[in-house]
């Protein structure tokens, strides 16, 4: 039996994305799409005491990485999940390419043509985004711009990776209306 949503829970959605987002920031830029599951502390350390050491216990939930996402359609890999009853949120960590406004009302229409006009767009900053969502409805996105020019090809980027983010981490945004149709989507992996 999973717990319910507490008031304290949905408080900590915001602080429990930004960890995501560090702890995946710490593996450099130019990976796949990934999930998280976020479950109920108590319970998760009830079920393995010999995480204790390994988990934030201060926080009540937990994020738990999934196994990567298949790297074609995401939104066909999220209509295809569904959680088990003791998983109360889910996060996806993915990378995005951000461009200015008036730049986006110039894409072509279709899906694969603006994403190639996106990529190719000299005003483009790549992007991180992490949107986590509760069962309850609660919903929060952070967005991490990158410092790097995207210029800078990126196999050398992933080797000149030092481990530290800071060094290539640019501004952090939160919002959570960031990325409306991703949280949609993300919601709807808890619909029966």
């Amino acid at each position: 039996m999973s717990s319910a949503i507490t008031d304290e829970m949905t408080a900590a959605l915001p602080t429990v994305v930004r960890e995501i987002e560090q702890f995946v920031a710490s593996e450099g830029w130019n990976r796949p799409a990934r999930m998280f599951a976020l479950v109920d502390t108590t319970e998760l350390l009830e079920a393995e005491p010999d995480l204790e050491e390994q988990l934030n216990t201060q926080s009540p939930l937990t994020p738990v990485a999934q196994d990567e996402l298949p790297s074609q359609d995401l939104g066909e890999a999220l209509a295809g999940i569904s959680w088990p009853e003791r998983v109360l949120g889910c996060a996806l960590v993915q990378e995005i390419v951000v461009l200015p406004p008036e730049a986006e009302q110039e894409l072509p229409e279709e899906g694969s043509a603006a994403q190639e006009a996106a990529a190719e767009h000299p005003e483009r900053r790549e992007a991180r985004i992490v949107a986590g969502v509760l069962r309850s409805g609660t919903q929060t996105c952070v967005l991490r711009l990158r410092n790097k020019s995207p210029e800078q090809d990126s196999d050398d980027a992933a080797e000149s990776f030092d481990g530290d983010p800071e060094t290539e981490e640019g501004e952090l945004v939160e919002d959570s209306a960031l990325a409306p149709n991703l949280l949609n989507a993300l919601h709807a992996t808890f619909e029966e």
